[in-house]
């Protein structure tokens, strides 16, 4: 009972005047001997930190409101709340303030003391006495009035003082009548009088006197007297927006009178705090305080009332979702739901909690579905708001609905496709909504806020799922514009022609029927029939940056699944057409998905990024931006550069022997040099690895021969009767074994020799090749070594001069033959093209 009774919420007030929830925590009073008094402590249910450590000061001016509150300015502009969840705990702690100030229990405000200071500027103002003495409440008193307001504000005792004044004589009430006569009379200075003393009255920042001024019989005449700034030439009309033009719409009767009168009332002072009052100075920012605190808690009750009439909830579910129900009664009931979500962040982690789980209960998911595919602009707007409200609360709770879902719908119709559908049809030319979806999407798919459960983790459940359903529609714009040919993109259009559909048909009603597949390739954003390669349009443009961007994020964050998708989608060769846009951010956007797939040294990745050449468009932009210093040019040079450093051998090697010759030029960096030193250092560690077991090989068949010629010799040697003639064999056979020996070694040497280029006229070589698995692999990719072979006579480049090069067919013989050699792209017998690994490029 006592941790629940302690049980609180520590507010802050931020620079805009807004209260930031800093946590939940058990509140207690103690003695604190850093702080040398008594002191209140909040240490949070969670983890047992320290959420707040303030010493009970004697200065300190605390304030209880609405029996739950206790709310004091630790610091100047620093104000702090505690919010007590039950009304015992927060008469416990109060008592506890009041004990050390010396006060009685019973006050809701706890009165300052007055410094030395202003000890001293009091002793010398005799007429001051305990209490203000407020003059009589006559017309010809107004401007008295009004100075003695003003004159209080820049003291804190005095502000104290005259706010009890104020409430002990029911004076607000009195200034009230004297507006209505003044205005009857058309008094202008007496009007201009009160708009000074009812400002002031404000500014003095105490709940009991807001609770006097806003109450439904006196808040429309203080609006009035506010109208009458003595600055302004002509008054203003609050009174008849508040009443005439603000008209409070009730989407479903609200029977509870009490909750009526406080939504007109939080209305009421919110536009007098946001519309009426000027902006307050430097001097004045602390003033208004009491009233954003009014009208936060405000809020809070107003949510909790709704919360705890469910049937009146209900109904606004049934009509929302009925289809019966007529698109403006639906706008109403849409906006209500935001504002209702917007009010619902006042609350207290355990309310909201229950809140969001009551709309879920109630339906707001299957709803959000419905109303997101609306037409009306205003409608879909803001239903995403109430989207990411619950993503924000709950994103575990959305991606189990969707789930459930998938279940019993088709893809088309659930509600991430839903979501991404309205990311990709949006309207605006800056794509604001689709940016807010984007961020929602990305929330969804985070494995840093999925729940892993004993026996099943969400992560992998969900990921399934959304690849498996969803991901095509996210793709569905990027693959379609980067398509190489018509048969491919008609392909897409037929295969995500509901994706597509909003793009020429709009959707007329709430209702998920599927649309028509005849889909003409000029409705589709971005199309252009002239370059299908690569859109020019502005905003698809920004549409595929948004969605590279989420891929990049599920490189980063989905190893497994998104590695499978874009190797079976060869992905990364369709983003990388987006290098040649003339978009310069959209080609940023391509690289940066290349960058961290590299970023994450996966040979998978590797080897797909080598076999399928695609450093080619890379080195392509980089060579088409010329001597141009921009982000375009330090982003690839950065690319090259990561390799480099971490020496990546598989990409280095690929680089190196592929466009070295094309980029050795750039010496304004080290990159390339760089790459070229660690592919060499790693060629001469390779051949130095291979002479080193082909030398342990040669010397261990040397010893083998020797030790069996000498093991015969001394078989020879060991024989007990020799005959004669048989006795000087050895010695006639040791030239012949020597010779034997001597042949196989220059053997083994002159197939060496044969692997080595031979030089055949000045600066060409002659490459000899056996056959190897490399070789067999039969690599496309084009050949530094085939670059730096010399020039025709006539000019033309040496990719296609026919050098003879001898490549070995035999595979019962190391040694090449003349008829297995074939000149590069010249075809065999069997009419294939010889595959001999990078040698093919020689041909092209």
């Amino acid at each position: 009972m006592s941790d629940t009774r302690r049980r609180v919420k520590v507010y802050t007030l931020n620079e805009d005047r807004q209260w930031d929830d800093r946590g939940t925590g058990h509140v207690s009073s103690t003695y604190v001997e850093e702080l040398k008094g008594m002191s209140l402590l909040v240490r949070a249910e969670s983890d047992g930190s320290l959420l707040l450590e303030s010493k009970i000061n004697p200065n300190t001016a605390y304030q209880k409101q609405q029996d739950t509150l206790i709310v004091w300015s630790e610091a100047e502009n620093y104000d702090l709340a505690l919010s007590f969840q039950e009304k015992a705990g927060c008469d416990e702690i109060w008592e506890k303030i009041c004990q050390v100030q010396g006060k009685d229990p019973s006050v809701e405000v706890t009165q300052d003391l007055i410094d030395e200071s202003e000890e001293e500027r009091f002793e010398e103002m005799p007429e001051t006495s305990h209490l203000i003495d407020l003059p009589t409440c006559e017309l010809n008193k107004l401007e008295e009035i009004a100075d003695l307001v003003t004159s209080v504000l820049s003291s804190p005792i005095r502000r104290e003082k005259l706010a009890l004044a104020l409430e002990n004589e029911g004076y607000i009430k009195k200034l009230l009548q004297l507006f209505q006569a003044c205005e009857n009379l058309e008094n202008t200075e007496g009007l201009h009088h009160l708009y000074e003393i009812i400002r002031g009255i404000l500014f003095l920042n105490k709940a009991t006197l807001f609770e006097v001024m806003f109450s439904d019989e006196c808040i429309m005449d203080v609006v009035g007297c506010l109208e009458y700034d003595p600055a302004l030439a002509q008054p203003k009309r609050h009174r008849e927006f508040l009443t005439k033009t603000a008209k409070f719409k009730e989407v479903i009767p609200i029977t509870d009178s009490e909750l009526r009168q406080k939504i007109h009332q939080t209305y009421r002072v919110q536009y007098i705090q946001d519309i009426i009052l000027p902006t307050p100075s430097v001097f004045e920012e602390n003033f208004l305080s009491t009233l954003t605190s009014f009208i936060f808690f405000n809020k809070v009750e107003i949510v909790s009332m709704l919360q705890e009439d469910e049937k009146f909830l209900s109904e606004v579910f049934a009509q929302l979702t009925d289809e019966a129900t007529d698109d403006d009664k639906r706008r109403e009931l849409v906006n209500f739901f935001k504002e209702f979500c917007a009010f619902s962040q006042t609350l207290q982690p355990q309310n909201r909690d229950a809140f969001f789980k009551t709309l879920a209960k109630l339906g707001i998911l299957p709803a959000l579905e419905i109303v997101m595919g609306m037409d009306d602009l205003q409608v879909r707007s803001a239903a995403t708001d109430i989207f990411s409200y619950l993503v924000e609360f709950s994103p575990s709770m959305v991606r189990e609905f969707v789930m459930q879902e998938a279940q019993q719908s088709d893809d088309d119709i659930l509600l991430i496709n839903v979501v991404i559908e309205q990311m990709i049809c949006d309207t605006d030319p800056e794509l604001g909504g689709a940016v807010q979806l984007m961020g929602l999407l990305r929330t969804l798919i985070d494995p840093e806020n999925m729940l892993a459960t004993t026996n099943k983790t969400e992560k992998s459940e969900f990921l399934n799922f959304f690849y498996n359903h969803c991901m095509h529609v996210l793709t569905a714009p990027l693959l379609t514009n980067t398509s190489e040919d018509k048969c491919e993109k008609d392909f897409f259009l037929k295969h995500y022609r509901y994706s597509w559909s909003f793009v020429c048909t709009p959707s007329h009603s709430h209702s998920h029927s599927t649309p028509s597949s005849s889909i003409s390739q000029d409705n589709i954003v971005g199309s252009n029939k002239n370059n299908t390669i690569c859109p020019d349009n502005y905003q698809t443009a920004q549409l595929l940056a948004l969605i590279l961007e989420l891929l990049t994020f599920c490189v980063e964050h989905h190893t497994y699944h998104i590695k499978n998708y874009i190797m079976n989608k060869d992905l990364l060769r369709r983003v990388l057409v987006l290098m040649n846009s003339k978009h310069t951010f959209l080609a940023l956007c391509a690289l940066r998905f290349m960058r961290r797939i590299i970023g994450l040294k996966d040979e998978f990745y590797n080897r797909y990024i080598t076999k399928g050449n695609l450093f080619e468009p890379v080195i392509n932009a980089l060579l088409d931006n010329g001597t141009r210093y921009n982000l375009l040019n330090s982003a690839v040079i950065e690319l090259f550069e990561f390799i480099r450093v971490e020496d990546i051998k598989s990409l280095t090697a690929h680089i190196v022997e592929n466009f070295y010759k094309a980029l050795e030029s750039i010496e304004y960096v080290q990159t390339f040099k760089g790459l070229k030193t660690k592919y060499e250092q790693e060629k001469d560690r390779q051949n130095q690895k291979l002479n080193s077991n082909r030398f342990r090989r040669d010397a261990k068949a040397l010893e083998e021969d020797e030790e069996m010629w000498f093991n015969e010799d001394e078989e020879e040697e060991g024989k007990v009767v020799v005959a004669p003639a048989e006795k000087s064999k050895p010695e006639d056979d040791f030239p012949d074994n020597y010779e034997k020996f001597m042949e196989t070694k220059k053997a083994k040497e002159s197939e060496d020799k044969e692997n080595l280029p031979k030089r055949t006229s000045p600066g060409g070589f002659k490459f000899t090749f056996s056959h190897s698995a490399s070789a067999a692999n039969g690599t496309n990719s084009k050949s530094v070594v085939a670059q730096t072979l010399p020039a025709t006579s006539n000019g033309s480049s040496s990719k296609t001069t026919n050098l003879a090069t001898s490549v070995t067919a035999t595979k019962d013989c190391g040694r090449p033959r003349q008829e297995d050699r074939l000149s590069p792209g010249v075809q065999d017998q069997s009419g294939q093209q010889g595959k001999f690994g990078w040698l093919s490029g020689l041909s092209r």
